[in-house]
């Protein structure tokens, strides 16, 4: 089961995470995408979430799509297995010439 990560490892991980924040509601970034490539990329991510049994609440509004991360087991806090899912997003995001906002 995972753990929530201490201020420290979050403060850590979100420097190696471009684009990436803390919020209330856990880690959050939104991307700038051509809409064309939105459904692509959110069929990508899709994927990446289900293989590692993790999900994003995403939100599409025009040519930007937003996420937030966080462990519901957890009570909603950010465990590892959020910031492996922002890396990944990350992965994703720039196959798709994704841009943060």
């Amino acid at each position: 089961m995972p753990t929530p990560l201490s201020s420290e490892d979050l403060d850590r991980a979100v420097a190696q995470l471009p684009g990436w924040r803390v919020a209330e509601k856990g880690l959050t970034a939104s991307y700038r995408v051509d809409r064309t490539l939105v459904p692509s990329l959110y069929v990508a991510v899709a994927a990446a979430e289900d293989a590692a049994d993790h999900h994003a609440e995403i939100t599409i509004l025009y040519g930007t799509v937003s996420f937030v991360l966080n462990t519901h087991s957890e009570g909603g806090a950010v465990t590892e297995k959020d910031t492996d899912m922002a890396a990944r997003i990350n992965e994703i995001a720039a196959d798709h010439q994704a841009t943060p906002v």
